[in-house]
């Protein structure tokens, strides 16, 4: 009789929802690019920079519970007062992620917005190295909040949709 309270049995089973997975399994580089275009006259003026940084998350499912997530980080560094560039570095930040019993909503959400607070840190240091390499000063960026940047997109994107439904009737 002991063992029979041991086993699950069949009905509570189905009932059960999958259960949650969550694992990173890989952090890479997927691409890295460093471009000093006005070197080495850019070294003879003082630095005064002007940074514009673009960033992007894309991911994409790899297998049934498989997802690589990119954080594209582009950073463009022109002098202040000419608007010469002095450099331009772009880094997409990758990992591959396991991820089940997750779905819908939750599931983008994740991969928008948990997973590249996950990634941001080692791009932020792979920039860093990168133009720290290039022969410039080093480029501590700032932390970014991709709640914040998922939770606009989406209203965004509720915007164009709710555009696109008052032009057609």
């Amino acid at each position: 009789m002991a063992e029979d309270n041991n086993t699950p049995q069949a009905g509570a089973a189905a009932d059960e929802k999958p259960q949650l997975k969550f694992s990173l399994q890989r952090i890479y580089v997927k691409d890295i690019s460093f471009e000093a275009p006005n070197s080495p006259s850019v070294f003879k003026q003082a630095f005064k920079p002007k940074v514009n940084l673009d960033l992007n998350t894309t991911s994409t499912k790899i297998a049934d519970d498989q997802y690589e997530v990119v954080v594209k980080v582009t950073a463009q560094v022109n002098d202040n007062e000419t608007g010469t560039t002095s450099f331009l570095a772009e880094v997409e930040q990758a990992g591959l992620f396991r991820i089940a019993g997750i779905e819908g909503a939750q599931l983008d959400q994740t991969l928008g917005a948990f997973c590249p607070n996950l990634l941001f840190p080692y791009a932020r240091e792979c920039v860093d190295n990168l133009v720290n390499r290039g022969g410039f000063p080093p480029l501590m960026l700032a932390p970014v909040n991709f709640e914040a940047m998922y939770a606009q997109r989406k209203q965004r994107e509720a915007q164009q949709a709710q555009k696109a439904e008052e032009n057609t009737h």
